[in-house]
């Protein structure tokens, strides 16, 4: 999906085919079943809020089994990223990849800890923070309950669903 502005670009979205491309589009920006399925449901929207404040509810509303999907297309912080949407991962981790030996070995060791504890992949909204600035915010959350560490997992998702929808309706949608 390629446009010339949000406008167009919107409206584009809201008059794409309910098909499987558009499903793969979206499902590089969040690998939830359940919220893919609710943006496509939900269009039209009537501007780019709008799509971010359903995407918000979605996101908010996910089960566990969708959580764990959307979970499981992302890859740890400091890993080569692979997949779907593997160039939007390598741009928002981009930090990482500069990152002395020691500070992504600490990273590769506090990642192991938090799936660990909490059984699914350290998800961070990486985009223009520092290697150790997401070290220190992932041994920092790993003193979070369960529940509030799905809540901040959540709101996660959310920023990151965020930049990828804008990177989609802006012509930045080849995240392969």
């Amino acid at each position: 999906m390629t446009s010339h502005g949000t406008a167009d670009s919107l409206d584009a979205f809201n008059a794409a085919p309910d098909d499987d491309r558009l499903r793969a589009e979206l499902t590089a920006c969040c690998a939830a079943p359940a919220w893919v399925g609710a943006l496509v449901a939900g269009r039209p929207f009537s501007d780019v809020d709008a799509l971010y404040a359903a995407s918000d509810v979605a996101i908010a509303e996910l089960t566990d089994a969708d959580l764990a999907a959307a979970l499981a297309a992302h890859p740890r912080i400091g890993d080569r990223p692979v997949g779907p949407d593997a160039e939007w991962s390598r741009q928002e981790q981009a930090a990482s990849a500069s990152a002395s030996d020691d500070v992504r070995a600490r990273l590769a060791d506090a990642n192991a800890a938090y799936e660990q504890l909490f059984g699914h992949v350290y998800l961070v909204c990486a985009t223009g923070r520092s290697a150790e600035d997401l070290l220190a915010t992932c041994q920092a959350r790993l003193e979070n309950p369960p529940a509030a560490e799905r809540a901040v997992v959540l709101g996660e998702l959310a920023k990151i669903s965020r930049i990828r929808l804008a990177k989609l309706l802006n012509g930045n949608g080849d995240s392969r």
